[in-house]
């Protein structure tokens, strides 16, 4: 096989999302832990049943990034491979993708994207990778294209908990005790370096919602390009509703709801919803 792409799993893909393609594709999971239980986030996981083993748990929690040995053992499998990985600002799976390609025979033939983001956005750069691949782009022209598109990506989120966010210092803990105790509802964005920054505070979901369809007009002008991905955790119907107020204002080719696989539930929690453009 001439390309792969790669991608971890916090991108909440499935692994034949390529399958009427000739490409190869996969996911390299990130895990879990609760306690002394590890959960491995592929296909099998259960998210709302992790989520509610943690909840009855008050043992610690967090998540570990793959190995470069789990990459490792895909890098063979294609003459050309590309991985996209989430934000390295707020996991280690990038630099681990990185250790692994210096570590294997092809490494001229591998490179690892930073997507910045996380979730839907990763899914937003695999098909652009595809559709360069199909204007018979090389190796070599595709990878500066894909840099500058990882930039011109937007990602939004509003969260109803930020427990996990705040535990495992992927937020300020000012920023998570506003939210929960104020009854504030924030709404958060993928910084340019691939941080978190609050971007509006709301009282209520519903006028969090509206917030979020302003800044998303704001940010860009060429919708009819654009596909939109929405996952949620357990909130199709809150998904949904975001998705009919964001297509009365900004005219998408393709909006997308899907639910959120392990690693995204575990830091988005119950009713968490992530927007990406």
């Amino acid at each position: 096989m001439k390309f792969q792409i790669l991608v971890d799993s916090s991108s909440d893909m499935n692994k034949d999302y390529l399958q009427n393609e000739d490409i190869g594709f996969g996911i390299v999971p990130l895990t879990i832990r609760i306690g002394d239980k590890e959960f491995i986030d592929n296909a099998d996981l259960a998210p709302l049943k992790m989520l509610a083993e943690m909840h009855a748990t008050k043992e610690k929690t967090g998540t570990a990034c793959p190995s470069p040995d789990a990459w490792l053992s895909m890098y063979d499998k294609a003459e050309y491979t590309f991985v996209v990985a989430m934000t390295s600002k707020l996991s280690g799976t990038y630099n681990s993708a990185v250790v692994a390609r210096d570590m294997a025979s092809n490494k001229e033939k591998i490179h690892v994207f930073d997507s910045l983001a996380t979730s839907g956005t990763l899914e937003l750069v695999v098909d652009k990778i595809v559709s360069l691949i199909k204007e018979n782009k090389t190796f070599e022209q595709i990878v500066p294209e894909i840099e500058q598109f990882i930039k011109t990506r937007n990602l939004f989120f509003i969260l109803h908990k930020f427990d996990n966010l705040v535990a495992n210092g992927r937020m300020s803990r000012f920023a998570g005790f506003m939210a929960k105790t104020l009854v504030i509802k924030p709404v958060c964005t993928a910084s340019p370096q691939g941080t978190i920054d609050m971007v509006s505070k709301s009282i209520g979901s519903l006028n969090a919602y509206k917030k979020l369809v302003e800044l998303a007009q704001a940010r860009c002008d060429d919708f009819n390009e654009r596909k939109c991905i929405i996952t949620h955790c357990d909130n199709e119907e809150d998904a949904n509703k975001i998705k009919e107020m964001l297509l009365e204002r900004c005219p998408f080719k393709e909006v997308i709801v899907k639910p959120m696989r392990g690693l995204t539930s575990f830091y988005a929690l119950e009713k968490g919803l992530i927007i990406c453009y």
